[in-house]
């Protein structure tokens, strides 16, 4: 049987790029436990594409 536990898997997008309109995007996969952080997360990570840092929020 599969293990139920609290982190779940969850996609960080780009702010910047999405409002820039340019093409492609820059997304990120991570981890976060969804007990302790139930609000969704807000991280810096490099966008190749803008070759830059950038805000990247948690998407779905």
């Amino acid at each position: 049987m599969a293990k139920k536990g609290n982190r779940i898997q969850v996609i960080l997008e780009c702010t910047e790029h999405r409002a820039t309109g340019m093409p492609g995007m820059s997304r990120h996969i991570t981890t976060k436990n969804r007990k302790n952080t139930t609000e969704r997360l807000e991280l810096r990570k490099y966008n190749p594409v803008l070759k830059k840092y950038t805000v990247h929020k948690e998407i779905k």
